[in-house]
């Protein structure tokens, strides 16, 4: 169970429902909890230099919420609030023009640096396997992988940073609560369980919502020394997050992909701007603050798979970085539909290969 809260905490929390950001830390800061119990709407206009009208709405939502029911939902999840100006809230993201009044967190926000990777729904296989060294890499370099638990590159990069053994933290839309997308969930308790934190600023209760979300991005943007975009379209969502950490004097970078691919557009774009290129572990460590002391140890070792047979080597050269359809491998190979199924089969089986949209297989990257 968690520690009980603090005055502060709970007006933080009732603050946290409807108030702006930075009207409610000035609000908590020039009233304080004491105040707070005796304050009237003018008292919220003065202070947020606000006007009265919306001061009072503000008022009215932080008395109608439940904080007590916040608090024990709060322990129930496991979960810590952490206000503004708390010694355990990230000193990155504070220094962003509108920080969140709260966070809740479950589980650990440990020292390692923190860095972002964020990126399309829909990768490719190259995105995928992109996404995953260049995690898995710095991980290993000691850094902390930070991302959005949405479908696509956001599960890819916490997936990658869990199996390198190293902590990464999971940013929501949503009250914790009411993670989103809901087949994450799994992924969410995974994260918690293996060192790592799941963040939201938003009450517990709060489902997920379209508006939610590029706030959310400025918190992943915020609390991270660099953001690393991988694949999405020009209209990528990712764009916003880049946008952001750039406003926040964060670096941006962005994985170079194929010239032919839709799902280079936005990476593309971003280096085109003036983002740097991020090809390697190494162009993410070089865009770090100098004088960054990091760690550097083995990722995890997997059990190895059997080698694969001749066949299956053939195919796995024929599908080198492209995803290919059973009948296309047909073709390529010379071999029946019977033997390239089985093949394909065995070689899903040993993990060098997986199916993707479109009933199409990709090498696997190693892991």
């Amino acid at each position: 169970m968690s520690a009980s809260w603090t005055p502060r905490q709970r007006w933080a929390a009732r603050l946290n429902v409807e108030t702006p950001p930075r009207r409610a830390w000035d609000i908590l800061e020039s009233l304080g909890p004491g105040g707070l119990d005796a304050s009237d709407d003018a008292d919220w206009a003065r202070v947020s230099e606000a006007k009265l009208e919306d001061a009072a709405g503000w008022r009215r939502a932080a008395l109608s919420f439940d904080v007590v029911d916040e608090e024990l939902r709060a322990a129930e999840l496991g979960a810590r609030l952490i206000v503004r100006g708390d010694p355990d809230y990230p000193d990155l993201l504070a220094s962003i023009h509108d920080p969140p009044l709260v966070l809740y967190v479950q589980g650990l926000l440990g020292s390692r640096p923190p860095v972002a990777f964020v990126g399309t729904r829909v990768p490719t296989p190259y995105g995928r396997r992109l996404a995953r060294r260049l995690v898995r890499d710095v991980s290993c370099r000691g850094l902390t992988i930070v991302s959005g638990l949405a479908r696509g590159i956001d599960a890819e990069a916490h997936l990658a940073a869990l199996d390198a053994r190293g902590p990464t933290w999971a940013v929501l839309g949503a009250g914790l609560g009411h993670v989103y997308p809901a087949e994450n969930l799994p992924l969410a308790r995974r994260i918690v369980a293996e060192g790592g934190a799941v963040i939201s600023e938003r009450p517990l209760g709060a489902r997920p919502a379209p508006e939610l979300f590029p706030r959310r991005n400025r918190i992943v943007a915020g609390l991270s020394w660099a953001v690393v975009v991988v694949e999405g379209r020009h209209k990528s969502g990712s764009l916003i997050t880049a946008r952001l950490a750039a406003e926040c004097g964060r670096e941006v970078l962005a994985v170079p992909g194929p010239a032919d691919s839709v799902m280079s557009e936005a990476p593309h774009r971003l280096i085109a701007d003036g983002a740097r290129m991020a090809a390697t572990a190494q162009d993410i460590l070089a865009a770090l603050p100098e004088g960054m002391l990091l760690e550097s140890r083995d990722a995890a070792v997997p059990v190895p798979a059997a080698p694969p047979t001749e066949e299956e080597a053939k195919v796995m050269a024929l599908l080198g970085a492209d995803a290919l359809s059973l009948d296309e491998l047909v073709q390529l190979s010379g071999l029946d539909t019977m033997r390239i199924s089985s093949i394909m089969f065995g070689l899903e089986l040993k993990e060098r290969v997986s199916s993707v949209p479109g009933q199409r297989y990709a090498q696997k990257e190693a892991r």
